[in-house]
């Protein structure tokens, strides 16, 4: 069985999904602290006639203790409203937006105050568009108190895990170098993710890479974006 991990992103990238499709199951890590500074639990990028933009959603929390699964949303800056005005004026003229845009609307249409409902939203929208069964646990379901890589033993453990898909990212590498004989010793596999999405057809000029998966789905629709996930 293959287990992966990974923090609830907001409006997540191509390679969050990817990584979900080809895992039997995905943990969604909410009792980590929410990151300060520039991270994608709270923000990610779109593509615009003027290049990529953040759209970022403001939380009331400052305290970098706070788990993700307790953060709260400042609604008095009116995101939802700015966020959705971006997606609709960038891209309405692609080839797909309509096929969705009643489905996202809805989302910044409705009243969020915790930060994760509104990703968990998002996410479990995305997995159905693009038929992704993969089976997803909370891992504040899990009672696991410890962190790091310590933290990722413990989740396998308790799901009885034979393989652990991991990102090739620095951040993910720091977790497991020298630390690769404690997964050998419980029989786990360690496989690095690999994905590489091609080039596909945007609108605007320049090809910007890493965008929100929202900029695949608007622009290729469901059936292409999948077809890029089962391909790598």
């Amino acid at each position: 069985m293959i287990v992966s991990c990974h923090q609830p992103n907001y409006l997540p990238w191509t390679g969050f999904f990817h990584k979900i499709l080809k895992s039997d199951i995905h943990v969604i890590m909410d009792t980590n602290q929410l990151p300060r500074g520039k991270d994608f639990v709270v923000r990610n990028r779109i593509k615009t006639e003027n290049g990529s933009k953040w759209l970022r959603v403001t939380v009331l929390e400052k305290n970098k203790m706070t788990q993700i699964r307790n953060v709260n949303i400042n609604n008095s800056t009116k995101w939802k409203e700015k966020h959705w005005n971006s997606i609709n004026s960038n891209y309405s003229k692609s080839p797909y937006f309509s096929e969705f845009e009643d489905q996202f609307k809805k989302i910044f249409q409705k009243e969020w105050k915790n930060l994760l409902e509104l990703n968990m939203e998002i996410i479990f929208l995305i997995m159905k568009i693009l038929r992704i069964k993969t089976k997803i646990i909370m891992e504040s379901e899990l009672s696991i108190n410890t962190s790091s890589t310590q933290e990722i033993l413990d989740i396998l453990n308790k799901l009885n895990a034979k393989k652990y898909l991991t990102g090739d990212g620095s951040g993910s590498k720091k977790i497991l170098e020298g630390n690769e004989n404690k997964f050998m010793e419980k029989n786990i596999e360690i496989i690095y993710q690999k994905f590489n999405p091609p080039e596909y057809s945007q609108l605007y000029e320049e090809f910007l890479p890493n965008l929100s998966i929202c900029d695949m789905l608007f622009n290729i629709g469901s059936k292409n974006t999948r077809m890029i996930l089962d391909k790598q």
